[in-house]
């Protein structure tokens, strides 16, 4: 730990200080109650905790990590690895369950996202286009289709979806109660 500071004055005799600096070991610095004062003075008691944990080796540096970059690392769990880490925390359960997770894991599992599947996750969400069924998903875009009354290139066909239990909760059993 490296604790360094500055000595500001208006005095003449003052101008020419050179800045302050003590080092310790984290075993020191757990120990330096005069230093811990000085920080959670200077930065306040959260700043002082932080620094206490990291010295002692208990700090997670996973949920300091940007959203876009737990999204990247859930791109390269199992849905079964998925579903427990979205249990750990709200802030990662809120990742997990985000659209773009969502998005993500559907164009990872389908050979084919067609625009008539994009157009149906805009409407429905990417959670449900992915424990929707093939033939439940072709029927779903065909009746779209005739709502609309617009054509759309390419159908279902080609998507493959692959059913897969998450271990997480589906639409249906949030709605019911199960």
């Amino acid at each position: 730990v490296i604790w360094r500071w500055w000595k500001i004055s208006l005095r003449v005799e003052s101008r020419n200080t050179t800045p302050g600096e003590t080092k310790e070991s984290h075993a020191d610095y757990l120990d330096d109650s005069r230093l811990q004062s000085q920080v959670a003075m200077v930065f306040g008691s959260h700043i002082l905790e932080y620094s206490k944990k990291i010295c002692q080796g208990h700090y997670d540096y996973l949920p300091r990590l940007p959203d876009d970059l737990l999204l990247n690392i859930t791109a390269h769990l199992d849905l079964e690895d998925v579903a427990r880490f979205a249990r750990t925390c709200h802030r990662f359960k809120k990742i997990c369950s985000s659209e773009e997770f969502w998005e993500q894991t559907v164009r990872m599992y389908c050979d084919t996202v067609t625009a008539g599947m994009e157009d149906l996750a805009k409407e429905v969400g990417w959670r449900t286009i992915f424990f929707t069924n093939k033939l439940q998903l072709q029927k779903q875009i065909s009746r779209r289709k005739l709502k609309n009354k617009t054509p759309h290139t390419g159908g279902v066909d080609s998507a493959v979806l692959v059913p897969v239990s998450t271990g997480m909760p589906t639409d249906r059993q949030h709605s019911d109660g199960d």
